[in-house]
């Protein structure tokens, strides 16, 4: 074999080598990362908050919170969450964050408005009401703050 030939073989030999690598994304070190991806992370948590196990769910939606900070359902299953373990003033923060990132929000104007019961603020709550009559007429979360505006005598 001539010396250019082989030369010619051993650069297509190292070309086909590089590109038959793994390719790695930056900062990767290498194949074995078990890290899930924003959405199935936020449906893990979400099944941990339908069946009621806020605390193993705080982290997770904390942790969705400071990657993705436009996240606005993430915002609000972290109010809903804190909220349901008494912690009103992270609750009531993270819906007001969601309402910056989205101000019609259906979701986090229902659970705003029973934060508002929560902490004896009614007319708060018949405010998110009838923005949610607004919005959406006689949708899901219109009726649910009704209902919770109607149970709690405001």
């Amino acid at each position: 074999m001539s010396h250019s030939l082989m030369t010619v073989a051993a650069a297509v030999f190292g070309l086909i080598s590089i590109l038959a690598a793994p390719v790695f994304a930056d900062g990767t070190t290498d194949s074995s990362s078990t890290t899930s991806s924003s959405a199935d992370t936020y449906a893990e948590a979400k099944a941990l908050v339908d069946s009621g196990d806020f605390v193993a769910a705080l982290p997770i939606l904390i942790s969705i919170t400071k990657s993705d900070a436009k996240n606005a359902d993430a915002w609000n299953l972290l109010g809903f969450t804190q909220r349901k373990l008494g912690n009103m003033d992270d609750s009531a923060s993270a819906y007001l964050t969601v309402l910056t990132i989205n101000p019609d929000h259906l979701g986090a104007l229902e659970y705003q408005g029973e934060l508002f019961l929560d902490t004896g603020k009614p007319d708060l709550a018949r405010a998110n009401l009838d923005k949610l009559k607004g919005l959406c007429g006689g949708c899901e979360e219109a009726e649910d703050l009704e209902k919770a505006i109607q149970a709690a005598g405001a």
